[in-house]
């Protein structure tokens, strides 16, 4: 799940908190704690959050078909979120209805699952989802074609999932949250498309949304961190086939294009080691 660049923390109202709260999850804290280093045994309860994560997505990668509901893929997420043991990150969340975002075509991030909401062929599909489990978060984002897409569509697909490691190449100890966000941004622009700003990935690990914003852009709104072993990072590039600018819709969560063209988006939490890095959602070790 993304957050807004400039604004770690949002606001919270008692309700919300009540809400987060009903459904397993810690209180929300609105403290910043600085960038956490994990030690080796939060690291493995981060893996098998992580792991949570990875499997749940890669079922829904294949069982996605023209005719379902993104209220039927959120319900879905979230019985196998739970009998696996752990909470739904997102359900609660700052308010948020679901335990997945299904933001489908021009719908950027956080689109609200709806039974109303029929999938259909040719559709662009962003599945984001998180799990808690043994006081930890993962974290993690696919784009799925729900049956046979357009050439253009296939192509922003691939362009975001090769941002994505393009990005995650860049991890190891010693290197700066701006190689990462260099090498996203110019794979980005090489292609044709455009990186959405006003969203970013984020630290995880205890909390959701931890420090350091990780950006998919060179800027200099925020320090340029030194990476260290032991950061746990939700790296989550999103493309846009036209204008980077998005707009939040009435329902104060889906966000979507100003032009009404596609978005893309894949996101993974990394772990940083000494030599490299760890991809803890990845799908293909489930």
């Amino acid at each position: 799940m993304n957050i807004i660049t400039d604004l770690l923390f949002p606001k919270t109202t008692s309700n919300q908190t009540s809400t987060a709260e009903s459904n397993g999850l810690p209180p929300l804290k609105k403290t910043r704690r600085g960038i956490q280093i994990k030690s080796p045994q939060e690291i493995e309860k981060m893996r098998e959050s992580a792991k949570i994560v990875a499997t749940v997505l890669k079922e829904i990668s294949v069982m996605v078909k023209p005719g379902m509901t993104t209220a039927d893929l959120d319900a879905y997420a979230e019985d196998r979120i739970r009998q696996m043991g752990a909470t739904p990150s997102f359900k609660g969340y700052y308010g948020f209805p679901a335990s997945i975002c299904a933001s489908v075509n021009q719908e950027v991030v956080h689109g609200i699952p709806n039974p109303k909401k029929i999938l259909r062929r040719g559709d662009v599909l962003k599945v984001d989802t998180g799990a808690y489990y043994q006081g930890f978060h993962g974290d993690s984002c696919i784009t799925i074609p729900v049956g046979k897409v357009s050439q253009n569509a296939d192509k922003l697909i691939k362009v975001a999932h090769e941002a994505l490691y393009r990005g995650i190449e860049q991890v190891k100890a010693g290197n700066y949250l701006l190689d990462i966000a260099g090498a996203i941004e110019d794979h980005v622009k090489k292609n044709g498309y455009s990186v959405v700003e006003n969203y970013t990935g984020h630290g995880v690990g205890k909390n959701l949304h931890e420090e350091p914003s990780v950006f998919n852009f060179r800027t200099r709104q925020i320090p340029n961190v030194k990476l260290k072993a032991g950061m746990t990072l939700a790296i989550e590039p999103i493309l846009n086939q036209g204008s980077k600018h998005t707009r939040t819709l009435r329902d104060r969560w889906t966000v979507v294009t100003v032009d009404n063209s596609l978005s893309a988006q894949f996101e993974h939490t990394v772990l940083v080691t000494e030599k490299g890095y760890e991809i803890l959602t990845d799908r293909n070790k489930v």
